[in-house]
């Protein structure tokens, strides 16, 4: 009997593992759209226990120069403990539904490579902000590792090798963070304010040009272009600008992306065009033979 219990534990384990004045995010609710208004197929595609994986040929701009690279974004639902702040490993009550973004880059500066992550976890309940964002960044001069946890404010560790940008906790009050705009785009993006307010930047933007963390004023639109819609937020004191490219009709697949910014003096893009999209049960395709739907990602 021990070894029937067991054998259940191990395999459900497994198998779950795996300007106008800027506005106060508390003032952006009016115009969210409750759980119940998402669209119809939401169910379906995203609670099949599979991921959607699209991989994009990355043109990434660092040093004042352009490297060739790969990037990928898994989304996923998962099982949430709001308390804790981590992935659940078994149904309870005080769960929460989370869409994740897995969001990652590889690309190689000269002779060393970047290896970039970050992970955002958002309530389904888009009336909600995200829950935990993390980021991190590993290259041969050291680790940069940054979270965020929602709390009574947004509770903040940074970790870095820089002398300049070093090890420090902080607490900021809420805003609306642009990591988690990403998700909110795919759960529904007519849910997104537009207009002018003040947005925290994205974690990989913040760290690696040692920026200060904090929310800066932005300008938010959401524009019909033939079958797609283009996000975009646009930082004036930042010189910065990004714009998100997904499918009008659910849903909404993000297609490519471009942030501009000014480096080394010169203003230069860096693009992210889709290659593939594929879903899947990632977690369980561990073995040596399970390639094949690497080599479909374009990421052989």
């Amino acid at each position: 009997m021990f070894k029937i219990y067991s054998s259940f534990i191990f395999s459900f384990l497994f198998l779950f593992c795996s300007n106008p004045e800027p506005k106060k995010a508390a003032d952006l609710t009016s115009k969210k759209l409750k759980v119940a208004e998402k669209h119809p197929d939401f169910n379906a595609y995203w609670y099949v226990g599979k991921a959607e994986i699209t991989s994009y040929k990355l043109d990434q701009v660092r040093y004042g120069q352009m490297y060739k690279g790969t990037a990928v974004n898994i989304f996923v639902t998962e099982d949430f403990l709001p308390k804790k702040q981590v992935k659940a490993d078994y149904q309870n009550k005080n769960n929460v539904s989370v869409l994740k973004l897995n969001s990652t880059k590889k690309y190689t500066t000269g002779i060393y490579p970047y290896s970039i992550m970050t992970s955002t976890f958002s309530p389904i309940d888009i009336n909600k902000q995200a829950l935990k964002i993390s980021f991190a960044a590993q290259e041969w001069c050291g680790n940069t590792f940054m979270q965020l946890n929602n709390r009574e404010k947004f509770d903040i560790n940074f970790f870095s090798y820089f002398e300049s940008n070093a090890d420090r906790k902080l607490m900021l009050a809420k805003e609306v963070l642009e990591n988690e705009l990403w998700n909110q785009l795919r759960i529904n993006p007519e849910s997104i304010q537009q207009g002018n307010y003040k947005i925290v930047p994205s974690f990989e933007f913040l760290a690696l040009n040692h920026q200060q963390i904090k929310a800066h004023n932005a300008e938010v639109s959401l524009k019909t272009q033939d079958d797609f819609l283009i996000f975009s937020i646009n930082y004036p004191n930042l010189k910065r600008r990004l714009s998100i490219t997904l499918t009008k009709k659910f849903p909404h697949t993000i297609e490519s992306w471009e942030e501009t910014i000014t480096q080394r003096g010169k203003e230069m893009t860096t693009k992210a065009t889709k290659i593939k999209t594929i879903k899947s049960a990632y977690w369980s395709k561990n073995g040596v033979t399970d390639k094949a739907e690497r080599k479909a990602l374009g990421l052989n």
